[in-house]
């Protein structure tokens, strides 16, 4: 195989797409730490969180991390980057409180990736602990609403990822994501 613009093509000319293999790696000591990871354990892509994944507050990136990280990026063999939610966030919650929290930390988060230039971030949407589905689907939406709007002009995408299905998790089915997607408003 010959790797041209990459594709592979075989022997027959038959064109593969080039696949890109990745981690979950940690940012411990600071998140121009992440790609020398991926890269020591021969990834080519790399998921990370943009902070303690345990807290719903962060103090900003300051602009020598955001370099470090960018040049830590362009000294490894690391193609892309993406950026995984923490797990305290539920833009579903029937609490009014936890459900602002989850919000601003959501969009905490998604400011950190964009100003590390990261391609996606990404995120579970959450359990309705008791609300229902339906409702459970719509507050998502809300949600993501609300976020787009604040965040608007930003390049790193939002990615939903599904679930296992525990407990009143949404997102275990491709139909959720759907109903979700299609409540958001498509002109963020």
């Amino acid at each position: 195989m010959v790797d041209i613009d990459g594709f592979f093509y075989t022997q027959n000319n038959e064109v593969k797409p080039k696949m890109l293999l990745g981690a979950h790696v940690s940012i411990a000591g600071g998140v121009d730490k992440a790609p020398a990871r991926g890269a020591q354990i021969g990834c080519t892509a790399i998921q990370i969180f943009t902070k303690n994944q345990r807290q719903w507050d962060a103090p900003p990136l300051s602009q020598k991390e955001i370099l470090g990280f960018q040049q830590a990026l362009a000294d490894s063999p690391i193609e892309c980057v993406v950026a995984h939610a923490s797990y305290l966030i539920n833009l579903c919650s029937p609490d009014k409180n936890q459900l602002h929290k989850s919000r601003e930390s959501f969009i905490l988060e998604l400011e950190r990736a964009e100003s590390l230039k990261i391609r996606s971030y990404i995120f579970h949407p959450g359990a309705h602990k008791g609300l229902g589905q339906k409702m459970g689907i719509e507050l998502i939406a809300e949600s993501l609403n609300f976020i787009l709007e604040r965040c608007a002009g930003f390049n790193t995408e939002i990615v939903l990822e599904t679930t296992a299905g525990q407990g009143t998790s949404i997102g275990f089915e491709f139909c959720q994501l759907r109903e979700i997607i299609n409540l958001v408003d498509q002109n963020h």
